[in-house]
Parts: C-alpha cells; structure tokens; sequence
C-alpha cells in the first residue's frame, strides 16, 4: 500500500553561485600548485623553504584580492594566519622541519608577524576615522560642506566645481568614502531640481568619485596607498606631512582642474542655473566646540610635525585620547570604526613584515636584472602595472601587493638616485594606485556613485581611462623635470 509522503521544498535555499566556485579553486588551486612545485622549477636562485611558501601565501593574497571570492578583509585574515603556521617559529612542527635535501631557511619571529595589528599605519589610520566619526556625530562634515557650497552660486559648472573642492579637501584628511557619502547625500536636493535625462547630472555625480579619489593623494592619510608607501619610507628616506602635501597638493589641483573641463565635455548641462537650498547651522555646544577645536588642531599638528617634533603617527592617537576621554566618542561610535579596512590594511603590512624578513622581497627584485633597465623604465614599468591593477581590484590591495616589491627594487637599484631614489619610486607608485579608478569596482567611492542609478558604468569607465591616462602622464612629466 502506498503512502503519500509529501516532501517539503524550501524554495528559498541559497543558489550555488558556480562562479564563486570556479574563482575559490583558481585561487587556492594555484598556491596549493607553488607551495608543492619542485623548487628548482622557479627561475629564482637558491630559494629556500620558507621563501617558497611565503611566494605561495603571496599569490594566494593576489588571486583573492583581484577575483573576491572572499570578502578583502578576510584574505588579509587569511594571510596573517598562515604565516604564523607555516613560516614562524611558533608555527605547526610539520612546518619547521624540513625534508632531507632542502634548507629550510631562517623562520619568521611570530610577533614580528602579529606587529602588523600595531603598526602606526593602524593608529594612523584610527585617528582618522577618530574625526571622520566625530565630525559627523556633530555635523561638522555636512554643515561645513553646506556653508562652503554656497559662494559657488546657481550655475551647474561652478556648482560641480565646489562640490568637487570639498569633496577632495575632507578626502584629504578624512576617510574617501565616508566624504562620498556625505557628499552624495547633500547632491540629492541638487539633483531632484534638474529635468531628467539631463546629462550634467551624470557629470554632477561623476565629478564626487573623482574628487575624492584624487583628493586622498594630497596628504599621507588621504588614501591607503599613501599610508602603505610611508611604512617603507624610513630613516633617510622619509617624508613628513608637509612635504608630501608639496608634492601631493599641486598634482591634485592640476588633476581636478583638468576633471572639471573633461566633465563639462564630456556631459555638458541642460540648464543655465540650478535652484538650491542650502541651509547649516553649526552646533555650539561643548562637545561639538571640542570636536572642531580638535580637528582644526589635529590638521595644525599634521602639518607642522618638523616644528613639534611629533611625527603623522603620533599625532594621529590625539584625537583617539580627547573623544574617548570627553565621551564624544563612546562604545557606539568605535563600533562605527572600519575595522573591515584596518584588517586589511594589516594584511598587507603583514605580507610587506614577512617579504622583508625572510629575503623573498630581496630574492624577487634581484631575480630581474633592474641594474640593465634605466631608472625611469623601472619606475614608469611599475607604475603601470600598479594602475592597471588598481582599477580591477583594490587600490589599497595593489599598493599591499606592489609596494614591498617596489620598496626592494629601490633600495638594490643605485642608478634609482638620479631620479629621486626609494623615495620618488614609491610616490610615483602611490600616486599611480589611486589613479586607477575606471570601474565601480575599483574604489569605494565609485561604488557609491554607481549605487545611485544616475551613472552608468560606461560613463565611469570613459572618463576613469581619460583621467587616469592624464594624470599618470602628469605624473612621469613631473618626474622628468625633477630629473
């Protein structure tokens, strides 16, 4: 006798995505393929153990970061932990026993490893999203924006050239998304007055993006590559707050300047005068005083580090102290920290701490003959590569990828002193990182921007290549001059 058994489907079960599938066994089947590939089949002399699996864990990093099967930060998670498996001195006994034959090589101190959570870029970092916080709390960030808009008066080319101004001032001193988000936020009354189909929208909305991409390059806390750069510009080498925005400030106001024309081509405006309402006030009370007392201080302090004798790094935990201690920063507010950033951040640092001490940086920059290239093909080569990286992946990733090798390339390459040595190769290379922005996927903010539905990819893309384009070749002609 048959029974009727009903069997409960859920429809609602999660699909299988094939692609992430095909993207976790790429990226984990090639590393796995490195770490048991025979040694001597790498074209790298006398490469030892460890190397070898560190070259492994490096690949791993890549292939993770470029596909994103993965969230970034996880990888960055990832990588800090096998390290400290395989290649430290407190790693599994499988690890640090080498087969018969092989030479080991010298095993990474594993608090050299978990130094990458304490590095300064960390607190650096954690200042800045100390004011980027609090400066929102108490509306600092989006009266501000509001009251400096209004001299730009009704016309929509002047109007996107203020917007533009402040989007790339906050970026300077404060988080690149957090900026775009404030900045989008205010564009909404703006762009509810236009006619649709209008195209100056599109360039109203490009010209955010772009200005907070380029903004972030004037200062050493501006984007993450330029913070990655500094953990390799020490000693002699090493360039204070204010000598970077001498560098920095000049390039991003030819950049803008030229962004600003391209977008008034590119998507000119319908209208001869855009209607807006605009209305800040700024709030007086002790917190909120202590907050723009604090910023303006902190920014002062930044820029003055050869008169005080504090560097970036130190001045940065400033901030941190005063919200904390007066509560304007409380257990709400540092949940709202980006930790997701910070892991990654220490990702790379970790990669750059274990290239370094176990030689593989040294054995990778010497396994080309640089000394055969001139120093501007080398720097030109690398910036390259590091553009055409960051605008399919992560810029702060490409610069985590890139810049411990760049950093090993200038330090072996004497003829690199004619053109400005370690220090103009890494500028040049975190310039090059956040130039790379012809995609939605490419930086934080162009994913904001494409998130309204106003854009559309190929919108991002044309002008993405232009300004790249043109601001690498500011860049190499700057070079040139130094020269």
């Amino acid at each position: 006798m048959a029974s009727n058994v009903e069997i409960e489907v859920d429809v609602n079960m999660p699909k299988i995505d094939l692609g992430v599938i095909v993207k976790l066994l790429i990226s984990f089947g090639l590393p796995i393929g490195v770490l048991f590939m025979p040694i001597d089949w790498i074209p790298i002399d006398d490469l030892t153990l460890i190397q070898h699996r560190l070259l492994a864990i490096f690949l791993l990093a890549a292939l993770l970061w470029v596909l994103e099967p993965v969230p970034v930060f996880a990888t960055s998670v990832l990588i800090i932990a096998l390290e400290l498996v395989m290649i430290s001195d407190k790693g599994l006994h499988l690890f640090r026993t080498p087969p018969a034959g092989h030479d080991l090589g010298e095993l990474m101190i594993y608090t050299d490893i978990f130094s990458a959570f304490s590095s300064p870029i960390i607190i650096l970092f954690m200042g800045g999203f100390a004011l980027a916080i609090s400066a929102s709390k108490y509306e600092l960030d989006n009266n501000l924006a509001r009251v400096l808009l209004k001299p730009f008066g009704h016309q929509p080319r002047f109007i996107m050239l203020g917007l533009m101004l402040i989007t790339a001032v906050f970026s300077m001193f404060m988080s690149n998304t957090a900026t775009t988000v404030m900045m989008l936020a205010l564009l909404g009354p703006i762009v509810a007055s236009a006619p649709k189909g209008d195209l100056g929208i599109k360039a109203l909305v490009l010209c955010i993006p772009i200005a907070a991409n380029t903004g972030g390059i004037a200062t050493p806390i501006g984007t993450p590559p330029n913070a990655i750069a500094l953990q390799y510009l020490t000693g002699e080498n090493s360039i204070d707050f204010l000598s970077w925005m001498m560098m920095g400030l000049p390039f991003v106001i030819v950049q803008l300047t030229i962004a600003w024309f391209l977008l008034q081509k590119l998507f000119p405006s319908a209208q001869k005068e855009m209607k807006l309402k605009l209305d800040g006030k700024f709030q007086r009370n002790w917190r909120a005083i202590v907050v723009y007392a604090t910023f303006a201080s902190t920014i002062l302090l930044w820029m003055t580090t050869k008169l005080h004798g504090m560097n970036t790094y130190v001045v940065s935990i400033i901030p941190l102290a005063v919200f904390t201690l007066t509560g304007i920063m409380g257990k709400a507010e540092l949940k709202l920290i980006n930790w997701d950033v910070l892991w990654l951040v220490a990702g790379g640092i970790a990669i750059g701490i274990g290239l370094d001490k176990t030689g593989l940086a040294s054995a990778l920059a010497h396994a080309i003959d640089y000394e055969s290239l001139s120093p501007l093909a080398v720097i030109f080569t690398l910036s390259i590569v590091c553009w055409l990286m960051a605008n399919f992946m992560s810029n702060t990733a490409t610069a985590n990828l890139l810049m411990p090798i760049a950093a090993a390339i200038g330090a072996s390459m004497e003829s690199l002193a004619t053109v400005g040595g370690l220090q103009g190769l890494l500028v040049v290379v975190a310039f090059s990182a956040s130039l790379g922005m012809i995609l939605p996927v490419s930086t934080p903010p162009n994913s904001l921007a494409y998130s309204t539905g106003l854009i559309e990819s190929k919108d991002m893309a044309k002008t993405g290549v232009i300004i790249g384009v043109i601001g690498l070749l500011i860049v190499y002609a700057a070079t040139l001059i130094i020269t």
